[in-house]
């Protein structure tokens, strides 16, 4: 591998790995230079796209003037500074089979840098001690034996190239779950499905566990609505132990029927017996190596109020108005673009589809902008 990149990957996994880490935004801005000099000289694909702009290192002086990619380009091009023979994985962007899927190249030290970043920040969001309550992320008290973790996808080995089930997998071994914990399977055409026997099982209650754990339910939203209409066909409802927790991710994609996130959390409330400020949401793509999450539990569970979505120190988030490009007042809504540290070896500065509202230091997630899908030549110049 490149040593130059190697030696910030290294250095940026230290920085991760410090509980107390807070990054100035004099430290991003230099940090994301140093990383956009380092792709530019090594990512060819991302320095033709950053010469057709000219917007090279030379001229780029701040953080926010680096040159985002917009995702549809992960589809068409080879984002990468990895050499083809060292690419040990793939992730694949999630939708229907009929679309082309984003690629995002990773190595074994791509995913040191990813995995140390989802743990860091799952960690500290989702995570809770005994009761329910928020830990101490300074104090490093998450207790990882609290929660057994239960996952509606398939196993890492059906799906190699899922981000999401990848991720789900290293959650599952930092925390000694057992490989059975993955609930999903796939059908005959590679859709996600769930064995609903496996499922019901694992969240019945064991009346020789009376003071049972609590659980930690993750999966996507089009599972969660499989999974609720499978409960209510069924007339079913299912307590779930005290201080269990859900997190749900991702949109339908077409895969069940769409369901406001509201009506969503109140269903998943009523079928689970989990409180409202309980489930958190989490935001991330195959083509990022960190996430966001957002919870409401800091307010009781009869105040609705936007989700804000927050992602680690070494990522910075722009709300970018598609009019003029230019970064929205607080309040208003754009574009979502992020800046991530995390991916050292692909493209740090991302372009999606998503509106958001700027929120102060976070975001409130809209959903996906009705935009035309950039193609071929038109990446280069968008």
């Amino acid at each position: 591998m490149n040593p130059e990149l190697s030696s910030f990957a290294a250095r940026l996994r230290e920085l991760i790995a410090n509980r107390q880490l807070a990054i100035g935004n004099q430290q991003f801005s230099e940090l994301a230079l140093e990383l956009f000099a380092l792709q530019f000289k090594h990512n060819s694909a991302y320095r033709k796209i950053c010469e057709a702009r000219q917007l090279t290192p030379q001229f780029v002086q701040h953080w926010t003037q680096i040159p985002a990619v917009p995702t549809a380009a992960f589809k068409e091009l080879e984002l990468t500074s990895i050499p083809s023979e060292d690419r040990t994985a793939v992730f694949h962007s999630s939708g229907t089979t009929e679309q082309k899927p984003s690629r995002h190249f990773h190595c074994g030290e791509s995913l040191a840098v990813y995995e140390a970043s989802l743990w860091a920040w799952f960690e500290r969001n989702v995570l809770r001690s005994a009761d329910g309550s928020s830990a101490s992320y300074e104090e490093g008290t998450y207790g990882r034996a609290v929660c057994a973790p239960l996952f509606l996808t398939p196993p890492p080995e059906s799906v190699p190239h899922s981000s999401l089930v990848h991720m789900f997998e290293v959650v599952r071994q930092k925390l000694g779950a057992e490989e059975s914990s993955f609930l999903g399977k796939l059908v005959d055409d590679g859709a996600w499905t769930l064995d609903f026997d496996a499922v019901q099982a694992a969240l019945s209650p064991r009346p020789q566990t009376p003071d049972p754990s609590p659980l930690l339910l993750l999966g996507t939203a089009f599972s969660f609505v499989h999974l609720l209409d499978f409960l209510a066909e069924k007339n079913l409802r299912l307590q779930l132990p005290s201080g269990s927790r859900l997190m749900e991710t991702g949109g339908y994609k077409n895969r069940s029927r769409s369901m406001p996130k509201a009506e969503l959390h109140a269903f998943i409330t009523e079928r689970f017996g989990i409180l409202r400020e309980n489930i958190l949401c989490e935001y991330g793509m195959s083509e990022l190596s960190s996430q966001a999450y957002d919870s409401e539990s800091h307010l009781p569970s009869s105040v609705l109020h936007p989700r804000i979505f927050r992602f680690p120190p070494w990522v910075r988030v722009q709300i970018i108005s598609p009019e003029t490009g230019r970064e929205v007042a607080d309040g208003e809504t754009g574009l979502i673009r992020i800046f991530d540290l995390a991916n050292v070896f692909s493209v740090a500065a991302i372009q999606t589809e998503d509106l958001g509202v700027r929120r102060g230091d976070g975001f409130e997630l809209i959903g996906r902008a009705q935009l035309a899908e950039p193609r071929g030549c038109s990446l280069m110049t968008a």
